[in-house]
């Protein structure tokens, strides 16, 4: 019987969220039915039969990529597999994240475990008995091309379970024939094809990309949320976020979000009630036209928030589903199809899907972090604050900056990510002396994603800091019940800053945070607009 701290992965039902807390959870442990072994040993019984008449077969009785050409003899089959993984692995800079590492071998496992990559049983079961044992084979992040999938990071694995290269093991790094020894696990035996489907594939671009999904799928409820706070204390009228409007542009995200706005701010004796202010122009209105200091809209960055997060939402959700197909897809070839009878040539390696998935979610993190610069600069700025102190500063102003500080990295990581945000999918370059002439860059993608999420956590981190500040100078008492929640989690990181501080300790907190999803803890029971 399954175990609490086990997963089945069974080719089909891996999820993004599941693979990601597999990867964060290092004691979670895989275990293999027995129709993933028989399927397993279908698939390789199919090959034998293959090689034993005489098929040419890519990858099995020729070489690969720019040798491709090239016929070579089945009795040399090992020697070629094993050539291929030491030459495809070029990677070079900083080792990708631990957490990375393991999503990488869960997806590639899941995908042979489908019964098409024709691994023998002794080597599919050795492959996921290093990633239970905890080895991780070091992979340097820079160098995939993400067409025939990512060889070099998974060249990185491979050349682990072959006794090669170097590892972490227990705390340290290590050469990997000293992490199998350690673990009691005893190399892989290459044969024919068996080099080429454990690093054909997508899997390292798709476990990197399931962990980045997920987080973002967490931010986003975060910043939805802590939005909430800053729609308090910048005034902001309530009825933009009726639920009567959203109706009429049935777009699932943004009644999402105006439902999760509009559901949280009931309570709030701050938002402003439209028909109030409605009330007072007219008592204000005569018969030539006049100025006033209150008007009946707000600004887009407040009113427009629902139809900003709103496609945010949806593409996240969009990009959540992509990931998902390709953590449960056969993505290396050629893949030996049991029920077809037959070797099958194909592309299921190219990661367009990945790479166009990661633009997607790199975009949705900048759209976000634009729209909290814009609040940012409202909440500092005393022209459109509401009668708030300029830069928040209440106490000794002009000897004081208050939080004038903090805007200018808010705004220096958005200048930022927008120039990162440059898609990753569009530019492809020919290799391989034009055999591989299309590919993704869907790690690279996936990569730069990482980067302009860990600028995101701070630039969001910065909006949460000055809200609160806004918070506490109006007073806390009218706030809803779920943002003065929200004031007191952060209140556990910074204090009301009635003195000028270096503010970088403080920023990093909150991010910490909002990465851990502390933020989180503030979310209303009875309110149903964060569900996605």
């Amino acid at each position: 019987m399954l175990q609490p701290n086990c997963i089945i992965p069974d080719g089909e039902s891996l999820s993004v969220e599941a693979t990601a807390h597999a990867a964060r959870n290092p004691g979670l442990v895989l275990e293999i039915n027995d129709e993933i072994h028989q399927r397993v040993a279908a698939s390789r019984k199919l090959l034998d039969e293959f090689v034993a008449s005489g098929r040419i077969i890519y990858g099995v009785t020729t070489s690969v990529g720019g040798f491709v050409n090239w016929l070579v003899p089945a009795a040399q089959a090992s020697t070629v597999q094993n050539n291929i993984l030491r030459a495809v692995q070029s990677n070079v800079g900083p080792d990708l994240d631990d957490e990375y590492v393991r999503a990488a071998m869960l997806a590639r496992i899941n995908s042979l475990g489908r019964g098409n990559s024709a691994v023998s049983s002794a080597n599919f079961d050795k492959y996921v008995a290093i990633y239970n044992a905890g080895i991780l084979p070091c992979i340097p992040e820079k160098g995939s091309l993400g067409t025939s999938g990512d060889l070099g990071p998974l060249a990185c694995i491979a050349l682990v379970g072959t006794g090669q290269w170097r590892a972490k093991y227990e705390g340290e790094i290590m050469p990997g024939a000293e992490a199998l020894q350690r673990a009691g696990i005893e190399p892989m035996e290459l044969d024919y094809k068996e080099g080429l489907a454990l690093i054909n594939g997508t899997s390292c671009m798709a476990g990197m990309a399931a962990c980045l999904t997920t987080d973002v799928k967490r931010l986003i409820k975060s910043y939805t949320l802590a939005s909430c706070l800053s729609l308090e204390v910048l005034k902001a009228k309530i009825m933009p976020f009726h639920p009567a409007a959203h109706r009429q542009k049935p777009h699932r995200g943004q009644i999402l979000v105006a439902d999760a706005i509009y559901s949280t701010l009931a309570d709030s004796a701050m938002i402003v009630q439209d028909h109030e202010v409605e009330q007072w122009l007219r008592k204000m209105a005569r018969d030539e036209p006049r100025g006033l200091d209150e008007q009946i809209e707000d600004a887009y960055s407040i009113r427009a928030t629902p139809q900003v997060l709103g496609p945010v939402v949806d593409t996240t959700l969009f990009v959540e589903a992509t990931v998902e197909t390709e953590l449960n897809s056969s993505n290396d070839n050629p893949l030996i199809v049991v029920e077809e009878g037959d070797a099958v040539h194909n592309a299921n390696f190219h990661g367009q899907y990945i790479a166009n998935a990661m633009d997607q979610l790199a975009i949705v993190l900048v759209t976000m972090c634009n729209l909290s610069d814009r609040r940012n600069d409202r909440l500092l700025d005393p022209d459109h604050n509401g009668d708030l102190p300029p830069f928040l500063c209440r106490e000794n102003p002009g000897l004081r900056l208050g939080l004038m500080g903090g805007q200018f990295m808010a705004t220096s990581l958005t200048a930022e990510i927008r120039q990162m945000c440059h898609p990753m999918s569009i530019q492809s370059l020919t290799s391989t002396a034009d055999f591989q002439d299309h590919v993704s860059f869907g790690l690279v993608a996936a990569r730069r994603t990482r980067d302009i999420l860990t600028n995101a956590y701070c630039i969001l981190a910065f909006e949460l800091i000055t809200a609160c500040q806004a918070a506490d100078i109006r007073g806390l008492e009218t706030l809803s019940s779920a943002t003065r929640r929200m004031h007191e989690i952060v209140r556990e990181e910074v204090p009301y800053l009635d003195f000028d501080t270096p503010t970088t300790d403080y920023i990093e907190a909150v991010a910490a945070q909002l990465r851990q999803g502390r933020i989180l803890e503030a979310l209303p029971e009875d309110v149903e607009g964060y569900e996605w």
